[in-house]
C-alpha cells in the first residue's frame, strides 16, 4: 500500500514537473516573439531615452516630390521625412555627448566610418559639438521604381553649433548648407547612404506682410501712422492669476475687466502665455480658440494687446531649440493677421536665467527666436520683457521697442528711460511697475493703500510730463499665487497679492484714482 502511495506521488510530481516546464517553455516563446517584434521599433533602435518629436522638430518644407519614374505616395514620403530627421537627430546627440548609439540605426556602413571618426577625434581631444538643425527644404530628385532607394536635395538647412573643448566654448557658429542626400530602404527603414555637403542656393522667401496696425519711427509707436502712447495694465482675471487660458476662462469675465480698464482710459493689455499651458511643440487648438476669443473682445473693446510668450519657460539649451520654434511659429502665425495685437513680447525678464541657465545660452536662444516670430509675422512688433533698464540694451537692435520693467526707486525713473532712449535709438516702453498695498509683518509694515495711492499718483506726473509708455502691475489683488511666481513662503508670496487696483472684493483701492494720467 505505502509503494503504491509513493508510485502516485511520484507520477503527480512528474505531472507537475511537466506543466511547469511547458509554462516556461511558452513564456520564453513569448519573450521571443516580442523581442523580434520589438526589435523592428525604430524607437527603440534609437537607444536613447527620448523620441525625437519630443526632442527636435525643425522646419521642413517639401518643395518639390514629382518623380518621373515611380510616384511619391504620401506614406512614403512621410516615413522618408520621419528617418531622415531621425539621422540628423542621432548625429547631433553622438556629437554633443560623443557616442556611437544610434548611427548604426540610421547611416549605412560606408556612410557611419566618417562620423565614427569624428568622435573618435573629439573624444581624443575633449571636444563636443552642441548642435541643431532649424530649417529644411528637400525637393526630391529621384525615387526607384522598385521603391528601394531616394535621392533629394535638401536646400538652404539651416544649422546651429556651439564648440566646447574641456567644457569651454570655443564658438559657435551659424551656417546656410545644401545638401545633396541618398537614402536606401533597408529592413523596413530609411538609411542614409550618401549626405553631401554643397553651397547654399539662392532662397526666395514667400512674403507674408500686409499692412501692420502698429509700427515704430525712431522713439515713437505708431498706430495707422500716428503717435501711440501706451497707457496699460497688465492682465489677469481676479480669480485665475497666472492662468489666464485655464477652466475658469470666461468671456464675460473678460468683457466685465475689459470695460473697467478701457472706461479708466487705458488703451492697451499685457497678457501671458506659458509655454507648457499651450501645448509646448503642439499648441493645443483649444488654447489657440481661447486666446482669438480674449483677442476679439480686446479689438472689440478697443484695447491694445501686447502677448507675452513663453512664460515659465526656462530651457535654452541647442537640443530643445526647434521645439520653441514650432510653438512660436504656430501662435503667432495664426495671429499674424490680428488686428488688436500691438506685439509679441519674446519672453518675460529672461535676464533673471542669465546666471543659472547660462548668459550665452538664453541670448542665442533670444535671438533666434526673434527671427521666428519675425519670419512667421512680419506685421506685429516684437520686444522683449527685461526685468531691469541695464539689461535692456541686449538685442536692442533686432527688436522694434525696448521693454524694462521698473521696481526701483521712482526718482530714478527719468534717468533710467532717457539713458535708453539715448543709447537705443528706439521707443521704451516701462512695461512693469508697481508697489503692494500691503502692510503687514512680512514686509515690516511699510505697505498701505495710502502709499500706493501716493506712489502711483507721483508715477503718473513723470509719465505725463515725458510722454512715457507705461503698463501698471496689476488690475486686481489676487486671493492666490502660484509658488513659481513668488515662492512658496509668505513674506514672498503675500506682498505679489496686493499690488491691484481693485482689491479681492472688487472695491476700488483709492490707487485706482491714478491708474492713467
Amino acid at each position: 500500500m505505502k509503494f503504491i502511495n509513493n508510485r502516485n506521488m511520484y507520477r503527480f510530481a512528474l505531472i507537475l514537473l511537466f506543466v511547469l516546464i511547458s509554462l516556461l517553455s511558452l513564456l520564453g516563446v513569448n519573450r521571443i516573439l516580442e523581442y523580434l517584434n520589438t526589435g523592428a521599433d525604430r524607437s527603440s533602435m534609437l537607444h536613447l531615452e527620448l523620441n525625437s518629436e519630443d526632442t527636435y522638430l525643425p522646419k521642413v518644407v517639401w518643395k518639390k516630390i514629382e518623380n518621373p519614374a515611380r510616384k511619391m505616395e504620401k506614406n512614403t514620403l512621410h516615413k522618408i521625412e520621419r528617418d531622415y530627421l531621425f539621422s540628423w537627430y542621432v548625429k547631433n546627440n553622438a556629437l554633443e555627448k560623443n557616442t556611437k548609439k544610434g548611427i548604426e540605426d540610421f547611416y549605412t556602413k560606408n556612410t557611419r566610418r566618417n562620423l565614427y571618426r569624428t568622435i573618435k577625434y573629439n573624444q581624443l581631444h575633449q571636444i563636443a559639438i552642441s548642435s541643431t538643425t532649424l530649417k529644411h527644404f528637400p525637393e526630391l530628385e529621384f525615387y526607384s521604381e522598385d521603391g528601394q532607394q531616394v535621392v533629394f536635395t535638401d536646400k538652404n538647412v539651416v544649422e546651429f553649433q556651439k564648440i566646447s573643448q574641456n567644457n569651454h566654448v570655443l564658438t559657435t557658429i551659424q551656417d546656410t548648407a545644401t545638401y545633396r542626400v541618398m537614402m536606401l530602404l533597408e529592413d523596413g527603414f530609411w538609411r542614409v547612404r550618401h549626405l553631401v555637403k554643397m553651397e547654399a542656393e539662392a532662397f526666395k522667401k514667400d512674403s507674408l506682410k500686409s499692412k501692420p496696425v502698429y509700427t515704430t519711427k525712431a522713439h515713437q509707436i505708431l498706430k495707422n501712422k500716428l503717435p501711440y502712447i501706451i497707457k496699460g495694465i497688465n492682465y489677469y482675471p481676479k480669480n485665475s492669476a497666472w492662468d489666464t487660458f485655464g477652466e475658469f476662462f470666461n468671456k464675460d469675465t473678460l468683457a466685465h475687466d475689459f470695460d473697467i480698464i478701457k472706461q479708466a482710459n487705458l488703451n492697451t493689455i499685457r497678457i501671458f502665455i506659458q509655454y507648457e499651458d499651450f501645448g509646448k511643440a503642439k499648441v493645443n487648438a483649444l488654447k489657440l480658440e481661447k486666446l482669438k476669443k480674449l483677442l476679439d473682445l480686446a479689438e472689440a473693446k478697443k484695447l491694445a494687446v501686447i502677448v507675452t510668450l513663453f512664460d515659465f519657460y526656462s530651457d535654452y539649451t541647442i537640443p530643445s531649440w526647434t521645439l520653441t520654434h514650432r510653438h512660436a511659429e504656430q501662435i503667432v502665425s495664426t495671429f499674424r493677421e490680428h488686428k488688436a495685437i500691438l506685439g509679441w513680447d519674446i519672453k518675460n525678464e529672461p535676464n533673471l536665467d542669465f546666471e543659472s541657465r547660462d548668459k550665452d545660452n538664453v541670448l542665442q536662444w533670444l535671438d533666434h527666436m526673434i527671427a521666428v516670430i519675425k519670419e512667421n509675422d512680419p506685421n506685429h512688433l516684437v520686444t522683449i520683457g527685461w526685468s531691469n533698464s541695464v539689461d535692456a540694451t541686449y538685442l536692442a537692435s533686432k527688436l522694434d521697442f525696448i521693454s524694462y520693467h521698473f521696481y526701483n526707486d521712482m526718482q530714478h525713473l527719468e534717468y533710467e528711460t532717457n539713458d535708453l532712449l539715448k543709447q537705443t535709438k528706439k521707443p521704451v516702453v516701462i512695461e512693469e511697475y508697481g508697489i503692494p498695498s500691503y502692510g503687514g509683518i512680512w514686509n515690516l509694515w511699510e505697505g498701505s493703500l495710502e502709499k500706493q495711492a501716493s506712489y502711483h499718483q507721483k508715477m503718473q506726473t513723470y509719465f505725463k510730463k515725458n510722454n512715457y509708455s507705461y503698463l501698471s502691475w496689476t488690475l486686481y489683488d489676487f486671493p492666490h499665487v502660484p509658488d513659481q511666481v513668488a515662492g512658496k513662503w509668505p513674506w514672498q508670496k503675500t506682498r505679489q497679492k496686493k499690488f491691484g487696483f481693485i482689491d479681492e472684493k472688487g472695491i476700488k483701492k483709492p490707487a485706482f484714482k491714478y491708474i492713467s494720467n
